[in-house]
C-alpha cells in the first residue's frame, strides 16, 4: 500500500485535472476488498454501436464511491482515526465512506437529503454511520461549502470536488484502456462530476483520441447548460428516480476540469433511462439504479455514434419497488 502525508479537507479542493501519477499512486491505495470489476459486452442485437458495461454497480457497497472514499480517507491519514469523518451524499457516497470507516475504526458521520432512497438509508445504518437529514437545498450548501458547521471538527471529504476522490474514480480509467484499448467513446453518469473528471483524466491522459462524455437526466442536467454557456450553470431542478445525477449546478472547481476533459453532456429522458434499467437486467442479469443506467441509455440511442463504447454502470442501489415499477414496464 502507499503512503503519503495526510490530506485534509482544506487542503483537497480541486486545482486541475488529475495526473496519471496520482490516479497509478490511489490504485496503490485501494484496498484488495474493492473490486477490479469487469467489462462484459450488452447483450443485445443490432446496436448503434459496439456497448461494452463497465460494472461498477458490484462493487461493495453497490457503486463506484468506494474507489474514491478508500484513497480519501488513506490520505486524511491519523487525523481521520483522531477526529472522525463526513461527507454529505445522496446515499452511494454515504455507503462508501461508512463502509470504509468501519473497516478501519473511524467514526463516520453522513449528510443526506430527507428523500434519499430507503435502499441506501437502510444500507448507511447497517454501516454504522450517523445519519443526519436535511431538505436538499440545505444539503446542497454543504456541497457548495465544503463544510457543515455542526461537524467541522471532524475531517470532511467532498463527495466529489475532491483531489482524492477524482484520483480514486480515476483508476476505473486505468482499468478500461488496460482492459479495452482501443474503446473510441466512454459514457459515464454525472452528477456531481467526480467519476466523469477522474476517468476522462485517466483515459485522455492515455489516449487523447478517445471522446469522454458525462450523461444527465434531462429534468437536471447542468452539465449540458454549463456547455451552452461555455461557463458553470445552475438549472430548475426537478426530483426523479435518478438520484444519483442530476444536481442544481456544476460547481465551478469541476467545471475547470469538464470543461476541458469532456467532449459534452447527453440529456437523457427519465423513459429511455427506465428502459435501460430494464434491459440491463432482462438480457445481462445486471441491476442497476437511475444514474447508473444513464449511460447505456445514451448508448442506445446512438447519441455517441459507432464504434466501441464503455459505459459506466455506476451503481445499483435501487429501492426494490421502483425496480418493480420498471421491470412492469412503468416509469417511476
Amino acid at each position: 500500500m502507499v503512503t503519503s502525508p495526510p490530506i485534509l479537507s482544506s487542503d483537497a479542493r480541486v486545482t486541475g485535472p488529475i495526473s496519471l501519477e496520482e490516479i497509478r499512486a490511489a490504485r496503490g491505495r485501494v484496498p484488495p476488498s474493492v473490486l477490479r470489476t469487469p467489462m462484459v459486452p450488452l447483450n443485445v442485437e443490432n446496436l448503434p454501436a459496439e456497448i461494452y458495461l463497465k460494472l461498477e454497480n458490484l462493487q461493495p457497497t453497490g457503486s463506484f464511491k468506494v474507489r474514491g472514499a478508500s484513497n480519501a480517507i488513506a490520505l486524511a491519514g491519523p487525523e481521520a482515526k483522531k477526529r472522525g469523518v463526513y461527507t454529505v451524499s445522496a446515499g452511494n457516497m454515504a455507503q462508501a465512506l461508512a463502509w470504509q470507516a468501519r473497516e478501519r475504526g473511524i467514526k463516520c458521520s453522513t449528510i443526506v437529503p430527507d428523500n434519499a432512497p430507503t435502499t441506501k438509508l437502510d444500507s448507511i445504518r447497517r454501516y454504522g454511520a450517523k445519519l443526519i437529514q436535511l431538505p436538499f437545498d440545505e444539503v446542497w450548501q454543504v456541497v457548495v461549502n465544503h463544510e457543515y458547521p455542526p461537524l467541522r471538527d471532524s475531517v470532511f471529504i467532498h463527495p466529489f470536488a475532491d483531489q482524492r476522490m477524482i484520483a480514486g474514480n480515476g483508476t476505473i480509467g486505468l482499468e478500461v484502456m488496460e482492459d479495452l484499448p482501443s474503446v473510441e467513446t466512454v459514457l459515464i453518469p454525472f452528477g456531481g462530476g467526480g467519476l466523469s473528471t477522474g476517468i476522462a483524466s485517466a483515459v485522455r491522459g492515455l489516449n487523447p483520441k478517445v471522446r469522454v462524455y458525462g450523461c444527465e437526466p434531462e429534468t437536471a442536467a447542468p452539465l449540458a447548460a454549463s456547455f451552452a454557456a461555455n461557463a458553470p450553470s445552475e438549472v430548475i431542478r426537478v426530483p426523479s428516480f435518478v438520484d444519483g445525477a442530476g444536481g442544481k449546478s456544476v460547481v465551478p472547481e469541476i467545471w475547470n476540469v469538464a470543461g476541458k476533459l469532456l467532449a459534452g453532456s447527453i440529456p437523457v429522458s427519465l423513459k429511455d433511462t427506465a428502459n435501460a434499467i430494464k434491459v440491463l437486467m432482462e438480457r445481462n442479469r445486471v441491476v442497476a439504479e437511475g444514474a447508473g443506467a444513464l449511460a447505456v441509455a445514451a448508448a442506445l440511442a446512438g447519441n455517441p455514434g459507432h464504434g466501441k463504447v464503455v459505459c459506466i454502470v455506476s451503481g445499483g442501489n435501487i429501492d426494490s419497488s421502483k425496480l418493480s415499477m420498471i421491470l412492469s414496464g412503468q416509469v417511476p
